[in-house]
Order: structure tokens, then C-alpha cells, then sequence
């Protein structure tokens, strides 16, 4: 995937074209928004943090957001495992790091925030990684969802704990409950349906 890495500790250019739209997802429904550059959020409409549309322009005809909606139905209809949509996220330099530390990890692979961590070279950064994988702008294609506790516990998920258990399931890893506290079923990935 093309990642653009743009750093700032300061909010994006306000006078930046963004573009977004609504897509359907068997999850719920998504809010995709782009700039020039690439995908530069992915959003369940019910999160708490889905950042108001104040200047953005609704359009079904951007190619970088239809390229996103087309590799997240092939994703969830199981034909698809990477992505190759140019990525844009707006944050900070240690932000970036967690999240280019996200993209490496492959389909169905877990880590913890200590694994995390010591990816990034901050071994005891844990509660730090934790905090810039809770701003991840760009659900399940920056997966944030593929991090768990030491303990293999499901933790949080900005989207809600019901939909990172699924969001699991889809990619091979089985848990009994959607509890922050449940652990995985078993070691191994269990049978993938395709």
C-alpha cells in the first residue's frame, strides 16, 4: 500500500479538499474521506470519534474513495487480504510509527501493545502505542483491530468490541464473548471459510 505520511502536531490545512462518502459494510455503515494524496479516514458512523464533514464535499465519483470501497467489499467477501489504496493519515511522528507498525502486521496476525512497543523501539511505550492506536483514522485497512492484550484479551476498539470480535473472526481468530476482558479461543488460526 502507498502510505503518505504527512506529520503535524497541529490539525490538517482547514482549506484542504477533502472529499467523503457513506458506504455499507456487513459491519454497519463506513464514512470514507480522502484528500488529493489518498485515504485519509475510515470511520463506522456510529464512533464517537467520527469527525464532523464541516467542509468536506460528499461525492460518489472520487476514485481513491471508490478504489477503498471496492478493497473493503472484496476484504469482507474474503477475496482480499492486503491493501493497496494510497494512504493519507494526518498525525504525529510517533502516531505514524505505530501505524506504518499496524500495516506491517498480515492478515490475521495479532500483536500486543508491547509488541507494538518494542516494533517501534519504545519498549516500555506501551500505554503510548495504545494511545495512537486508539487514534488510527482509517479502520480495519490501518488494522488496529489486530492488537489485543499480553494476555491475547480483546481490549478496546474505537468501533466497539462486537465489531473488533468480528472483525477477528473474519481473519481466523475466535473469541467466546465480546468482554474487554475475553481471551482467544485457541493459539492457531481457526479455519478460514475460504
Amino acid at each position: 500500500m502507498v502510505y503518505s505520511t504527512i506529520v503535524s502536531n497541529k490539525p490538517a490545512d482547514p482549506d484542504e479538499r477533502l472529499v467523503y462518502r457513506d458506504i455499507p459494510t456487513p459491519l454497519g455503515d463506513m464514512r470514507l474521506v480522502a484528500s488529493p494524496k489518498g485515504l485519509r479516514g475510515a470511520w463506522f458512523t456510529d464512533q464517537e470519534l467520527l469527525p464532523a464533514a464541516d467542509g468536506w464535499i460528499l461525492t460518489d465519483s472520487d476514485p481513491i474513495l471508490e478504489q477503498a470501497r471496492r478493497e473493503l467489499e472484496e476484504w469482507f467477501a474474503g477475496q482480499r487480504r492486503v491493501f493497496d489504496v494510497a494512504l493519507d493519515p494526518v498525525g504525529t511522528t510517533f502516531q505514524h510509527q505505530v501505524w506504518h507498525a499496524l500495516c506491517d502486521l498480515e492478515f490475521g496476525v495479532l500483536a500486543s501493545y508491547g509488541d507494538l512497543a518494542r516494533t517501534v523501539g519504545r519498549p516500555k511505550g506501551a500505554q503510548a502505542v495504545g494511545g495512537a492506536v486508539g487514534r488510527n483514522p482509517i479502520s480495519i485497512i490501518i488494522p488496529c483491530h489486530r492488537v489485543i492484550g499480553a494476555d491475547t484479551s480483546l481490549t478496546g476498539f474505537g468501533g466497539g468490541l462486537p465489531r473488533k470480535q468480528a472483525l477477528l473472526a473474519h481473519e481466523g481468530n475466535r473469541y467466546r464473548s465480546r468482554s474487554a476482558s475475553a481471551r482467544r479461543v485457541c493459539d492457531g488460526q481457526a479455519e478460514l471459510p475460504w
